[in-house]
């Protein structure tokens, strides 16, 4: 079975969560030794030490599981100010920041779309640019993430 981002994802969620942390998002880079990107948030954020305990829990479900075949690396870390939007859950907690989301395929001549999240619901994002609103499915998103503010 080759290794893929919702078998990882699905694979580590019961430790994260174990762990009172939700895994936000997950990546596998590269393929000689890949390395193992995953991303954790819990309800009051993550700190080092938090991302050390994970990375110990996923480390022994990776090590059961064997998911990849021969040497890897793995990355545990908080989503940062920029965080990635994955799940329905996270676009409603973001509504209201300004966030980047990127398309499979283009729609109304726009792949990108930078603005204001104005709503969130199950299937759909209601983004605001420049004044003039788009309606956006889950489904045909590539990305998207928080635009942190430093105001």
């Amino acid at each position: 079975m080759a290794l893929t981002v919702e078998h990882l994802h699905d694979l580590l969620e019961p430790g994260a969560a174990a762990l009172g942390f939700e895994v936000v998002a997950v990546q596998i880079l590269g393929r000689e030794r890949p390395t193992l990107r995953v991303y954790i948030d819990g309800p009051d954020g993550v700190g080092v030490a938090d991302c050390a305990k994970a990375s110990h829990q996923f480390s022994a479900i990776l090590d059961i599981d064997e998911p990849v075949s021969g040497a890897y690396d793995l990355e545990v870390s908080s989503p940062g100010t920029d965080r990635p939007l994955v799940k329905p859950e996270h676009f409603k907690a973001a509504v209201g920041e300004s966030v980047r989301l990127r398309l499979k395929v283009s729609q109304d001549n726009l792949r990108r779309f930078t603005g204001e999240l104005l709503a969130a619901n199950e299937d759909s994002v209601v983004v605001e640019v420049e004044g003039e609103k788009f309606s956006l499915n889950y489904n045909d998103m590539d990305k998207a993430r928080v635009v942190p503010s430093y105001d």
